[in-house]
């Protein structure tokens, strides 16, 4: 498990958020560190949208006038180092006051720590010490039924997840099916004849036919870090019988770990899978479209200050790969000028929602612990039309039933 990384969440400028990109606990308006309070709200998880909610703690605690335990801050920690994301010498952190320390990365590990991770307590009350989890995968059969001590998932926005290569120089086209990416990811593309040439299983010719750029080489499946909901969503809709890295791919046995989700700068993407080596051709690794935007066109270079204009949170870790289409569907598209995920898109079966995970409370009507109600309720913060461009700068897409639990 890769090492977290909790970003601010009080008012502070984008200047003294970035100048330290690797900064490892929340901090106050004096750039000091600080330990949420046990009343706090705290989320883990996925990091497809670590980012969007580090902005939206940052937003939303500054409209916060007394920090109490009626009116406590919100703080999202992230599960591995900005810039660095494949960090594998881990740091653990006190999520709250008189929590443990734990550094949970992924969906699969924010929504274990939601139902396993403690509790500390202030005054005499009970505080969970991780309020929810951050999930960019649905609901798995493993996970805690919707009911009496169980959770439930809130759809907050919209995204889509499509495959990723390095580009013009790469060996893999621009519109491969749904079938073609489960022979390729589950390494089963059978031998083929195309006229008087019969091609190997495994190869480019075998899936493509002679038409393909290197028609005797082999594609080279990598996939996310396990616990990544990008992976489970992936494997889900390619109908995959295994998450782990393909036998078939040279992250098999050149990569120690499978890298972290949405990024482009692990040696696992270059030839050899080492560093200094010169982008593999035939590297395909999937990848978050709203992820990409945000970092592609809202994002600084990582280690850099970003402009007014960019994203105060995040930094362009897509390295050197870039987006392909499926079927013919691209994966982005341009509307009233800016880059979005292409409509055209969200109709296929790479659509995903992005998901809060939340405690099951049968004491309410929609079933939301009440702490979480001015945030996460269908009136809250993050359902509200305060945060649509929020939402668009990192890339996703607003949802009309934001707030309602399933």
């Amino acid at each position: 498990m890769r090492s977290m990384v909790a970003v601010g969440a009080l008012a502070l400028t984008a200047a003294t958020v970035m100048a330290v990109p690797a900064m490892a606990d929340p901090i106050n308006s004096h750039g000091k560190k600080v330990t949420p309070a046990p009343y706090d709200i705290v989320s883990v998880g996925s990091e497809s949208i670590a980012f969007i909610n580090d902005q939206l703690s940052f937003n939303y605690n500054k409209t916060v006038k007394h920090h109490s335990p009626s009116h406590p801050y919100y703080y999202s920690w992230d599960g591995v180092p900005l810039g660095n994301p494949n960090n594998n010498n881990p740091k653990e952190y006190n999520l709250k006051a008189g929590c443990k320390n734990f550094r949970p990365d992924g969906s699969g590990a924010g929504i274990k720590a939601l139902t396993t991770y403690g509790t500390t307590k202030y005054k005499g009350k009970t505080y969970p010490c991780v309020d929810f989890a951050r999930s960019s995968r649905p609901r798995g059969t493993s996970d805690p039924a919707y009911g009496v001590g169980g959770i439930g998932f809130e759809a907050l926005w919209q995204d889509a997840v499509t495959y990723s290569t390095i580009g013009s120089k790469s060996n893999v086209p621009n519109n491969l099916t749904l079938k073609q990416l489960s022979e390729i990811f589950g390494c089963g593309i059978p031998a083929k004849t195309y006229g008087t040439t019969t091609y190997p299983p495994g190869t480019w010719g075998a899936l493509l036919g002679p038409s393909a750029k290197d028609p005797l080489g082999s594609p080279d499946p990598i996939l996310p870090q396990q616990g990544s909901g990008t992976l489970a969503f992936f494997a889900g809709v390619l109908q995959l019988t295994s998450t782990n890295e393909p036998s078939c791919g040279t992250g098999s046995t050149n990569v120690d770990l499978q890298p972290e989700e949405n990024e482009g700068i692990d040696p696992a993407f270059l030839i050899g899978g080492v560093k200094g080596g010169a982008p593999n051709p035939n590297v395909i690794f999937p990848f978050s479209i709203g992820v990409w935007i945000a970092q592609q066109y809202h994002s600084a270079k990582c280690g850099k200050k970003p402009t007014k204009s960019q994203n105060r949170f995040g930094c362009a870790e897509n390295g050197i790969l870039s987006l392909d289409g499926i079927s013919h569907v691209a994966p982005t598209a341009k509307v009233k000028g800016a880059v979005v995920t292409n409509p055209k898109f969200l109709k296929t079966p790479f659509k995903r929602f992005l998901y809060a995970v939340i405690p099951f409370d049968a004491s309410t009507a929609d079933h939301l612990p009440p702490n979480l109600e001015p945030l996460l309720g269908k009136k809250g913060y993050f359902c509200s039309s305060k945060v649509a461009k929020v939402v668009a700068s990192y890339g996703f897409e607003t949802y009309r039933l934001c707030g309602i639990t399933t």
